[in-house]
């Protein structure tokens, strides 16, 4: 079977995996990321470390089937969580997945049901984050609940479990993993001083207008 990725789609995706490895969103071989294209997926090898990661613990997938090719028979099995790669795949036009257990992203999704409005900067996942049902690792049931949470966002907490962002590139996804996980922190530390300030609907949309519009002013200016 032909491969559908090359040398600079596994570098991208080495590269992502150690941005979120550097970034401190692992801790040893937790956490996966993956690419799309087309109808076949490259994804992390399980139990991999994302800051060792190298071109070989790349493994590639078709969308509909886990069958993987001959080149990766010696023992590189995909990520245990390819199921949820796989559905989210399935479900969204999402790119790319980075899924992590960054510490204040699992410490808020054991106790809140969404990650609120804490900074405007929520925007980038489409508004609060919510937190999917706990479901067992690897499962199908785990990628139902994610897919739910998922819904209009490109951003999720998983119950008792971590994150899972959705994005263009592997690059972009790894920089929600980032700001998602220093979004908890802020929430976090805001909750131990008291009620936090929560932006509102109308805030969160007032921001998008100002953004559109300095995006139109960008565009006519490089003209």
């Amino acid at each position: 079977m032909a491969q559908a990725f090359d040398d600079s789609a596994r570098a991208a995706l080495v590269a992502g995996a150690r941005r979120v490895a550097e970034a401190g969103l692992v801790v040893g071989s937790a956490g996966n990321l993956s690419l799309r294209s087309g109808e076949r997926v490259l994804i992390t090898r399980g139990g991999s470390e994302l800051d060792a990661l190298a071109h070989e613990d790349c493994v590639e997938v078709g969308l509909n089937e886990s069958a993987i090719p001959e080149d990766h028979r010696s023992g590189r099995q995909p990520s245990s969580e390819l199921a949820l790669h796989l559905a989210i795949y399935g479900a969204t036009d999402a790119a790319a997945i980075v899924h992590t257990h960054s510490h204040y992203a699992t410490v808020l999704s054991t106790v809140v049901q969404e990650l609120p409005a804490i900074h405007y900067t929520i925007n980038h996942f489409g508004g609060p984050v919510r937190v999917a049902r706990y479901e067992t690792f690897g499962t199908q049931e785990l990628a139902a609940s994610v897919i739910e949470a998922l819904r209009d966002r490109s951003g999720a907490l998983m119950a008792n479990h971590g994150a899972v962002l959705t994005g263009r590139d592997v690059q972009d996804a790894a920089a929600k993993a980032i700001l998602l996980e220093w979004l908890a922190s802020v929430y976090y530390h805001a909750r131990l001083f008291g009620a936090p300030s929560i932006l509102t609907a109308g805030e969160l949309d007032a921001v998008r207008e100002r953004a559109q519009r300095l995006r139109g002013t960008l565009k006519v200016t490089a003209r």
